[in-house]
């Protein structure tokens, strides 16, 4: 099992960060809401409605235009041998979203604009942009759908560290623009503190700690989290060299005889552990 017991909300207007190693479950769980990968057991709620599994024909397409994704790979997300204007526009085409050729033309042209990209873009070929405008595209054909919620999937590891700023900007731009709600993926703290409301930890497919961003970082409670924050670097050399890793051992930390407990230490602030250590947690806060 991929993911097992992992509970949480996202509230309207948010950006709610997951943010854990390869392989912890977290585009699963991306991929889980937006219906492209199914779910075993649990539900899946948007808007007060439940989404999985088998549901009616209009709620699928309403989801499918009220919810988006971008992809971590900026170049294999997009077909090499279509034209931007097509790949930026085929959500559109595929619901029939737009009233005549000339309105296609102007969402097209609008969805380029507001990343940041020329309109006459949109006759090229994906491989004639750079990593970080591919990456602009793959925004523009989420936002071309006008969409409430994103998962954005781990959108500038693969971009040069030069232009990852811009895109988190953007990014941050648009939700504020438009109003949106996102489900950021990373595995770079560092990153999610700057863009998050809140933050979710996530380890071998379950969530071990979920808190507000800066109440994550001042006050981190599980090992694996503060493992995790120990791990980002330091822009100061002399700090950086100085700064004393943590190191996670699961040997010492999880007792699989023992039952685990989801429990709140202060309001906003969940943690997983066992009774033992909960009880730690709440007694060191």
């Amino acid at each position: 099992m991929a993911v097992n017991n992992v509970n949480f909300d996202i509230y309207r207007g948010e950006t709610f960060s997951l943010v854990g190693e390869s392989g912890s479950g977290k585009t699963t769980i991306g991929r889980a809401l937006l219906r492209i990968n199914p779910i075993s057991s649990g539900e899946i709620h948007f808007k007060g409605r439940r989404i999985d599994g088998d549901i009616s024909k209009e709620l699928d397409l309403e989801v499918i235009r009220s919810c988006q994704m971008i992809f971590q790979d900026p170049m294999g997300s997009l077909n090499e041998r279509a034209k931007v204007d097509y790949i930026v526009g085929e959500g559109i085409l595929n619901h029939h979203l737009y009233t005549d050729e000339q309105d296609r033309q102007r969402k097209i042209q609008r969805a380029l604009r507001e990343v940041g990209l020329l309109p006459e873009f949109a006759s090229r070929f994906p491989h004639e942009f750079s990593g970080g405008q591919r990456q602009r595209i793959g925004v523009a054909r989420a936002l071309i759908m006008e969409p409430e919620f994103i998962v954005a999937d781990e959108p500038i590891s693969a971009l040069d560290v030069s232009i990852r700023a811009q895109v988190l900007n953007l990014l941050n731009e648009l939700k504020n623009r438009r109003k949106l709600t996102y489900l950021f993926i990373s595995h770079d703290l560092s990153v999610v503190r700057f863009i998050s409301d809140r933050i979710a930890v996530i380890r071998a497919g379950r969530i071990v700690e979920l808190a507000e961003s800066e109440e994550l970082f001042h006050k981190p409670l599980h090992p694996y989290t503060k493992a995790l924050i120990s791990a980002v670097p330091y822009p100061d050399p002399e700090l950086e060299r100085s700064k004393k890793l943590v190191i996670y051992d699961p040997k010492e930390h999880e007792h699989p005889e023992e039952e685990l407990i989801w429990a709140e230490i202060v309001p906003g602030h969940f943690v997983s552990g066992t009774k033992r250590q909960i009880a730690e947690y709440r007694l060191h806060y």
